[in-house]
């Protein structure tokens, strides 16, 4: 199978010094450079110049030319352009020199700097950036990710040098070669009506501008991939996907997904085989990405259902991910709750939270008692015994404001989520998952606790906004399917190969222990009890390193506003 080029944009610093631009990209601006490489759709980048002022759209956004021209025009540039639904980023030189790219409030876009002689080179890759800086692994990155993939080190990116710029700011550049970053985004209050509409109006438009006009694919599973294959119908024909094991066609996902007769809306299974379980070999290589991608173990079923549907001439296809984080969140409201003195709320909150997972109630009232919202409901699996540098602890801010703590949540999922975006690239389907959509956050952030948090309820925000579109039996389903029991399995039956990745880069590094991972892989491929999340992140770190090795960097040449044709 042919490797695709992955999709990705940037810029620079503007002024007369020369320029850096990807060798093979096409260069949308000269001065400041502005560049796409990959194969974009023609409406996903869009531009207009007015006098001395240009504008861009980069990324699916459902912004008209009019509200370009006023986004353009504006005396702040977030007023405007931050409520367009998508995935984005938005850039715009003014009419002074300044270049202004404003980056997504959710991360669903995640955008990365670097510092060169002249100026900054900004870009929504990390992995083509870090060419520019040494092409080097940040071992300090990759340290607090092996122990905690949801507590990122602050600041730092899986390049050494390459800077993430925060989600919900503007990066401003001048012509001096000077950078700052300015907070664009904060949550707003909403009433639930309120809410409700800017929920049904973020996610109708982030799905419409993905799949008009072109052929898609959705994944058809649990109710948030359900919803978003029912709004994507309402713009023309689609296919919804169901991932199902080989024999076994009723129950489960089949059975809701076969109950649903909606014109525009094909069903069509995926059944996997025994070559599709996790941890499995495949001809199709893992290809580069900024960081480890979440589906690395699954690889050999994600590369075949992509590729299938690339072989099927869709363009695009559409993931229901993000939808656990925002509508099935932590009680992060606890904190809340204490802090304001709703002490009989609290507590009956963290008992029937805690009741319903068969846990105790206690450490959830003792995090919301030190006013953790970040930290309540989520489950420390302390420092694995194979983990040797343990690196920063998390990033996230202690407080008490439980949309604070769903924002930087899903922030962390969505810049991982950007590298199963790149996977997909390279095998020609663009990916989507518009629930990670900055617009979409702040819809959901917006509402009150009480409207997108219940113990008694499944996913109620999601549910009551789009009651007319799901039918009755999908908005009373309280579960999903699980694939502990595929993980089990695909270890045991490839433990040689997987246990041949416990003595290798990560090792050489110095960041694990190989004696006592291949004694938590033993156990694992037995059936013993595991703790999934560190183990399957030591082994995509591991692969990921060995992709990134074998891949070529990104090769840059120098230009000037004359001469520039990165053709």
């Amino acid at each position: 199978m042919e490797e695709r080029k992955p999709r990705w944009y940037g810029g620079g610093s503007p002024g007369d010094r020369p320029a850096v631009v990807p060798t093979g990209a096409r260069l949308l601006w000269s001065d400041p450079a502005l560049w796409a490489s990959g194969d974009w759709r023609p409406e996903h980048i869009r531009s207009l110049e007015l006098g001395g002022a240009r504008i861009a759209v980069l990324g699916p956004c459902s912004a008209t030319e009019h509200d370009l021209a006023r986004a353009l025009s504006a005396p702040d540039l977030a007023t405007v352009a931050g409520t367009w639904a998508g995935s984005h980023t938005v850039v715009r030189l003014t009419e002074r020199g300044r270049v202004e790219v404003l980056a997504d409030t959710g991360a669903a876009s995640p955008l990365y700097r670097v510092s060169i002689p002249g100026g900054t080179v900004w870009g929504s890759s990390a992995f083509a950036l870090s060419s520019l800086v040494g092409h080097r692994v940040d071992t300090g990155w990759l340290a607090a990710y092996l122990r905690d993939k949801h507590a990122p080190a602050p600041g730092r990116s899986a390049w050494a040098d390459v800077t993430p710029v925060p989600a919900g700011h503007v990066l401003t550049l001048d012509a001096g070669g000077r950078a700052s970053l300015t907070a664009w985004w904060r949550p707003t209050r909403r009433t639930p009506r309120e809410a409700s509409a800017a929920l049904r109006r973020a996610l109708g438009k982030g799905v419409r501008v993905r799949v008009e006009g072109v052929s898609a694919t959705t994944d058809l599973a649990g109710m948030d991939s359900t919803t978003v294959a029912l709004l994507a119908a309402q713009y023309g024909p689609v296919t919804g996907v169901t991932v199902h094991p080989a024999g076994i066609t009723d129950g489960g996902d089949m059975q809701y997904a076969r109950a649903l007769d909606v014109p525009g809306l094909t069903r069509a299974p995926f059944p996997l085989g025994i070559r599709h379980l996790p941890f499995t070999a495949t001809d199709v290589p893992l290809p580069a990405t900024d960081e480890p991608a979440p589906s690395t173990a699954a690889w050999s079923m994600f590369s075949d259902q992509l590729g299938t549907t690339a072989a099927a001439g869709f363009a695009c296809h559409l993931t229901g991910d993000g939808g656990d984080n925002l509508f099935l969140s932590a009680p992060a409201h606890l904190a809340g709750l204490a802090r304001s003195g709703h002490w009989i709320r609290m507590l009956r909150d963290a008992r029937d939270w805690a009741r319903l997972r068969r846990q105790s109630p206690r450490p959830l009232i003792a995090t919301a008692l030190r006013g953790d919202a970040a930290r309540i409901g989520r489950s420390d699996f302390g420092c694995p015994g194979w983990l040797v540098a343990p690196g920063p602890r998390a990033s996230a801010s202690r407080g008490p404001e439980a949309g604070a703590a769903l924002a930087a949540e899903l922030r962390t999922v969505a810049r991982s989520a950007n590298a199963e975006i790149q996977l997909a690239d390279s095998l020609g389907v663009a990916l989507h998952n518009p629930y990670f959509d900055g617009a979409v956050l702040d819809a959901v952030v917006s509402a009150p606790v009480e409207q997108r948090y219940s113990v008694r309820r499944y996913k109620p925000m999601l549910a009551d906004t789009f009651a007319d579109l799901l039918p009755d039996a999908h908005r009373r389903r309280a579960a999903k399917g699980l694939m502990v029991g595929d993980f089990h399995l695909g270890l045991r039956v490839n433990r040689r190969r997987v246990l041949g990745l416990a003595d290798g880069r990560l090792a050489a590094l110095g960041l694990v222990d190989p004696g006592p991972l291949r004694a938590t892989i033993h156990a694992a491929a037995l059936g013993a009890e595991a703790i999934w999340p560190p183990l399957l992140s030591v082994l995509a770190a591991e692969v990921w390193l060995e992709a990134v090795e074998r891949a070529p960097g990104t090769h840059w040449t120098r230009t000037t506003s004359a001469t520039a044709d990165a053709q």
